[in-house]
């Protein structure tokens, strides 16, 4: 079986790369236009380097008070270089927030074309989401905890992932109503308390690692929980 059939990590990787070349060769094509370098055998490690100094940074000193001179140090491309990929600071992070934001669609769309059952349908968004918080942790991060120093409109995109996230759990949730699989009064509720869940799993990492708890077995308690609070066997 393959994904989402096969809910393993493995085959979710197998379907969605989402880390080395291959994602970086998706933020290129996704940034290409606003470049100045067309380049993809010399833009992207470039822009693989910038990104990965800009997470780097983030973490350590906090992305309001990176400039793009710490990020020309920390990458070792000039200033000059640096303006070949972006033109600002408010531009590295609309990019990171887009590239967050298409993966996170990709997936979910793919899965709801699945045409699965609403139980199906949940586990599947809900194993997606953690996973891809475990593969793209320095996105998720990022876009969370930078959140207020972005502008308005990329604010407003970052709060409409969480909102959409929301509206997907809410829509399976009374589709299972619907066809008499499950019980609940505020789906709206609901989704909100699952979304909770899975940020704590980019949030609070350390956390998890201290305790020694596993990527799946963190999903497998997220959706045991929602099951429960829907009055639906997980057998």
């Amino acid at each position: 079986m393959n994904w989402p059939h096969d809910i393993s990590i493995n085959a979710f990787r197998e379907k969605w790369i989402l880390e080395g070349e291959p994602l970086w060769e998706g933020v290129f094509k996704m940034h290409k236009e606003k470049m100045q370098i067309k380049n993809a055998k010399v833009a992207i490690p470039n822009l693989e380097k910038i990104f990965t100094a800009t997470f780097k940074l983030s973490n350590t000193k906090g992305f309001q008070a990176m400039s793009l001179r710490d990020l020309s140090k920390e990458t070792g491309i000039s200033m000059g270089g640096l303006y070949s990929y972006i033109g600002s600071k408010n531009d590295l992070a609309s990019v990171i927030e887009g590239v967050q934001r298409s993966y996170i669609e990709q997936v979910a769309d793919e899965i709801l074309k699945e045409n699965l059952e609403p139980k199906e349908c949940l586990r599947a968004i809900i194993f997606s989401e953690i996973y891809m918080m475990e593969i793209m942790s320095s996105w998720y991060y990022f876009c969370f905890m930078e959140l207020k120093g972005l502008s308005k409109e990329q604010q407003s995109y970052a709060l409409d992932n969480e909102l959409r996230s929301e509206e997907i759990l809410m829509s399976i949730i009374r589709d299972g109503v619907l066809a008499n699989q499950f019980v609940c009064e505020k789906p709206e509720l609901l989704a909100s308390q699952v979304v909770a869940q899975l940020q704590q799993w980019h949030l609070k990492q350390w956390k998890f690692k201290l305790r020694e708890v596993e990527t799946e077995e963190y999903a497998r308690y997220v959706f045991s929980s929602l099951l429960k609070c829907l009055s639906v066997n997980e057998g």
